[in-house]
């Protein structure tokens, strides 16, 4: 990864955080994207801390105007893309279908799925420009499943997985490659905020995967890493589950 210049969007914490440090690590010139601006900001620190080349750029992923601004700074500043992890996601609160308002399934789908089209129609013609490159999309296990009381959030999820299918067809003949990962419960604090301080349903979480515990962040990381680099030379248009055989 060394000198590759990578975007990472939802960078402000939990696994774009981890990513974005892994891919520092590996000689990678970040971009951390986030609507968070402190958080955001506080990635690229930790990543410049440890000797590690990072930028933050604020962005709506929802918002195309946010979106291409974010893209049109990234070539300013490098002069191209060679890679990118779409990881920007909310959940919204669990809910039975026919009980999901529509301002919910709306913002929902606006920032998994709409954001991922956004950011891959922005990202792919720099890549051609670069001459080929690989773009990671974060989907989830809700991506492979349903998920009762989740069906606005199993429906973007899977939805991320259909967009990373065809782009990945579409732009094989340009050198990209075009792949997600399906990361199961992981220890992050958007899954604490939905804890919050109730052990059962942490042990119910933990339960579901037969590992026997949430992932970590930094083990989703390795995965995009890998997925980014040229070890995955032969892989695209796949959906990694990262998922302690949770889908198994």
């Amino acid at each position: 990864m060394k000198d590759k210049v990578i975007v990472v969007t939802g960078g402000a914490a939990g696994i774009g955080r981890a990513t974005a440090l892994a891919l520092a690590r590996e000689g990678a010139k970040v971009i951390v994207s986030d609507v968070d601006d402190l958080g955001g900001r506080d990635t690229v620190r930790l990543i410049r801390e440890e000797g590690g080349e990072a930028q933050f750029i604020r962005a709506d992923v929802s918002k195309e105007s946010d979106v291409a601004d974010l893209f049109r700074q990234v070539k300013d500043m490098y002069g191209g893309l060679d890679g990118a992890f779409n990881n920007a996601g909310i959940v919204g609160e669990a809910s039975p279908l026919a009980d999901i308002a529509e301002e919910v399934w709306d913002r929902i789908q606006a920032v998994n799925a709409k954001g991922v089209f956004l950011c891959m129609k922005y990202e792919i013609p720099l890549l051609i420009e670069r001459g080929g490159g690989a773009i990671v999309n974060n989907a989830s296990v809700a991506g492979l499943v349903g998920m009762a009381g989740s069906g606005a959030y199993v429906a973007s999820k899977h939805a991320v997985i259909g967009l990373t299918k065809t782009a990945a067809l579409d732009y094989v003949k340009s050198n990209i490659r075009v792949n997600a990962v399906c990361p199961g419960v992981v220890r992050t604090n958007m899954v604490e905020k939905f804890v919050g301080s109730n052990p059962e349903v942490e042990a119910q979480l933990m339960a579901m995967q037969p590992i026997g515990r949430m992932g970590k962040p930094e083990e989703i990381a390795n995965a995009v890493v890998w997925l980014l680099s040229d070890k995955a030379s032969f892989v695209t248009g796949h959906a990694l589950a990262v998922d302690g055989g949770f889908t198994a």
